[in-house]
């Protein structure tokens, strides 16, 4: 593991058990305490920490900024949750299942406070900018979360449809991250940045795609869950923009199969007549080099810069 991340992620982990909460009601902050010692990779906030980095060659500053991003992130999760009537959440059950709708519901509201708290603990002076990022993200997100329910019930979904979403829901709270530390860090020229942040995002999420599909067991996914449920991805898009009128029937009825099994298997053998697979490397490989070139061109602390490429490479070097 890469040093300099591996000592943001332990500082991150131990300032997350330190937030003070109040003591009660329980009900309300338990759950809090409860999705934020879920762990995880905290991609987010440690993006945060090396956007200060950066910029300024250390990260403490940025802390509570980071705690905001994370408690952030992890509020969407809760709610994500709800939406989607999720049993479990890195192995553990959810927060509505572990209590219920209404507490998963209010608790996720608090987390949104708690993060523009943390968010603004610290006098800074571009705390108006710093807020102006952060909430546009989360608009964002929010917006993106809905295009993605929109979708789930639209037979017609473009490709330029998927990209945004995904770049709303994904992409742009990576961006935002990376940003926000920036802004603490003294750094001004931001489009690089976010042109870094949101094409890794896209990177992330095809890769995500990919791997659902054609992955190994080892990455913790079940093979084939989307295709189970039916879920729009960049790989059911290009199938049916790349299929004859015939193909496209076969998936239509391959999606139909009642059987799970057989429907995983008939749409595989789809996508691989198509080309699918090789496509979608394809696009990861393009959303990389952009977030390379973007790096490129950002002129800041070197270790930071190898760190961040070192990210990228766990986030969507992974191999099928």
């Amino acid at each position: 593991m890469n040093q300099l991340y591996a000592d943001m992620l332990e500082q991150i982990e131990q300032e997350i058990s330190e937030i003070n909460l109040p003591a009660g009601p329980s009900n309300l902050y338990d759950p809090v305490t409860y999705i934020m010692g879920l762990g995880g990779k905290r991609v987010r906030p440690i993006l945060t920490l090396l956007g200060c980095r950066l910029f300024s060659g250390t990260h403490h500053q940025a802390i509570s900024q980071a705690l905001a991003i994370e408690v952030f992130h992890n509020f969407t999760l809760v709610h994500d949750d709800v939406m989607d009537s999720a049993d479990m959440r890195r192995g553990l059950p959810t927060v509505h299942k572990k209590w219920s709708h209404n507490i998963a519901l209010l608790s996720g509201d608090a987390m949104l406070v708690l993060a523009y708290q943390l968010l603004l603990d610290k006098n800074h002076a571009d705390l108006h900018k710093i807020s102006t990022v952060f909430s546009k993200v989360a608009m964002d997100v929010c917006e993106g979360q809905q295009l993605d329910m929109d979708y789930a019930e639209k037979e017609d979904v473009s490709m330029a449809d998927y990209l945004e979403m995904i770049r709303k829901k994904t992409a742009v709270l990576l961006s935002g991250s990376l940003q926000i530390g920036a802004i603490v860090g003294g750094g001004r020229n931001l489009e690089p940045l976010a042109t870094f942040a949101e094409s890794v995002g896209l990177a992330f999420q095809v890769k995500d795609d990919l791997l659902d599909a054609f992955g190994s067991d080892e990455f913790g996914k079940a093979k084939g869950g989307d295709i189970i449920e039916g879920k729009r991805t960049w790989l059911t898009i290009k199938s049916y923009e790349l299929a004859n009128d015939a193909t496209k029937k076969e998936l239509d009825n391959a999606y139909g199969l009642q059987d799970e099994n057989e429907r995983v298997q008939s749409v595989l053998a789809i996508y691989q007549g198509l080309g699918i697979e090789s496509l979608a490397e394809a696009e990861v490989v393009k959303y990389s080099r952009a977030a390379s070139r973007s790096l490129s061109e950002i002129d800041g602390d070197s270790r930071t810069k190898e760190t961040m490429t070192w990210l990228v490479d766990q986030l969507v070097g992974r191999t099928t």
